[in-house]
């Protein structure tokens, strides 16, 4: 079993300012990956930083992130999990964003639930059979 991390996860440790480690001990003995829509995400963070020293800083972030997770690509098998997903919520008049559509169709082509913040990211639970975890 393992964990892919969303964004919501990691804003929320920037906010805590708890270190990437401190944040993700919770979460035990499971492999921990970084979808790579979500490294998107944090790279955008950087570029939309309302200062260059928070940019940096956030750079910074990101790249001791990158050491200590790896970043998984979003290819064709994630893509066929990312139509089921659509086509199932969008039936259901439930869709939910489509970068989390890509964060969930990762999870699910790992056979990993996902990591998301204290907000709990309730749409996520919409998607069958994905584990949701909040990270405290």
């Amino acid at each position: 079993m393992g964990l892919v991390i969303d964004t919501s996860a990691l804003v929320a440790v920037e906010r805590g300012q708890l270190g990437v480690d401190e944040a993700l001990s919770g979460v035990g003995t499971e492999t921990v990956a970084l979808p790579a829509i979500v490294y998107a995400e944090l790279l955008a963070g950087v570029r939309l930083a309302d200062t260059p020293a928070r940019a940096a800083a956030r750079r910074a972030k990101i790249d001791r992130l990158a050491t200590r997770v790896p970043v998984v690509p979003f290819g064709p098998v994630a893509a066929e999990w990312w139509a089921k997903i659509f086509a199932v919520l969008h039936r259901a008049g439930t869709p939910i964003p489509g970068n989390d559509m890509m964060v969930a169709a990762t999870a699910l082509e790992l056979n990993f639930g996902v990591l998301v913040g204290p907000g709990d990211e309730v749409h996520f639970r919409r998607v069958d059979g994905l584990r949701v975890e909040r990270i405290f």
